[in-house]
């Protein structure tokens, strides 16, 4: 559904940019054809600045450390060319590009892959490529439907858990970003998901809710408000110990999940990530070296002790 979705939209655009700049032409006002069409095309990057403007606000108040003028261009301009890459070209056109890789007798550990909110299994591609020419095992599942409760995406969860658990005979690494962090907490309370997954990763993901989630009112949007209703009907449930299984990669440039601080969990080691903004984040080499560092080598050797926590400011 996403991706036709999102084919719709590019080639809208497209086709709008072109006929804007046709008329335009045709009236001898090159002018406003050369603009409109710049406009349509690059107008999600206003939409990122205003994120950012926001975010700059609002992370004022935070413990996380402020991020610098530059910092918040860089990470500005870094998610200008990485937003259509993700949601213009392999979300529509590649979402099937990069199949789940799950070799017949493989002992080593596996990845579940779990992405966002408006996102489907082609965000993590790139990781894929590279986890697939290492002979690591994955599966990247759908949570669909797209504006549904983050509730029903459990179920999806479980089914690539089982796939990953039926293909390495060991509990899988998970590696969720932004809303799917929330799925994955959703997932380890309703199938006892404890003792069957070695760590999760998450990634900018709203664990305590965002500010922007106050614009949204689909049921998913409105679970991600801060300190939600239905945060806290999960945090109750939750025994204190899961988190230690988390680490939570979150930052000061994250133009989704602002404060900063709400993307981080109490006992897990929290990374801080300077001058990256949210979808960019979910590609950063110290997510890759952290998924490579708990699959290991083999199954037999994938347990190791984690690294010393960092301490939240």
């Amino acid at each position: 559904m996403l991706a036709r979705l999102q084919q719709f939209t590019t080639v809208g655009l497209a086709l709008a940019a072109l006929a804007w700049a046709a008329y335009f032409v045709q009236a001898n006002r090159p002018g406003w054809a050369v603009v409109g069409a710049l406009l349509i095309i690059f107008g999600y990057a206003l939409f990122l600045a205003i994120e950012f403007v926001l975010l700059w606000f609002v992370n004022r108040s935070d413990a996380a450390p402020r991020a610098t003028v530059f910092q918040l261009m860089a990470a500005w301009w870094g998610e200008v060319l990485t937003a259509p890459q993700v949601f213009c070209w392999r979300q529509p056109f590649r979402a099937n590009a990069v199949p789940d890789h799950l070799p017949v007798g493989a002992r080593r550990r596996g990845v579940v892959f779990v992405h966002g909110f408006v996102c489907n299994r082609a965000l993590w591609n790139p990781l894929m490529l590279k986890l697939r020419a290492r002979g690591v095992p994955f599966v990247a599942v759908n949570l669909e439907p797209v504006f549904g409760s983050i509730d029903h995406y459990a179920d999806i969860i479980e089914n690539g858990v089982r796939h990953i658990e039926s293909a390495t005979g060991v509990p899988p690494v998970i590696v969720a970003h932004s809303m799917g962090g929330l799925a994955v907490r959703a997932w380890m309370d309703k199938h006892h998901g404890d003792d069957r997954v070695q760590r999760v990763l998450t990634i900018g993901t709203p664990h305590r809710g965002t500010f922007l989630g106050r614009f949204g009112f689909a049921p998913n949007t409105r679970q991600m408000r801060l300190s939600s209703d239905w945060q806290r009907t999960l945090a109750a449930r939750e025994p204190a110990q899961r988190f230690a299984r988390f680490t939570c990669f979150y930052g000061h440039c994250d133009n989704i999940v602002f404060p900063a601080s709400t993307a981080t969990l109490p006992g897990a080691d929290n990374r801080h990530v300077p001058g990256i903004a949210h979808v960019h984040m979910a590609h950063h080499d110290d997510v890759f070296d952290e998924i490579l560092r708990w699959v290991g080598s083999a199954a037999d050797d994938a347990s190791v002790e984690p690294r010393e926590r960092t301490a939240l400011p």
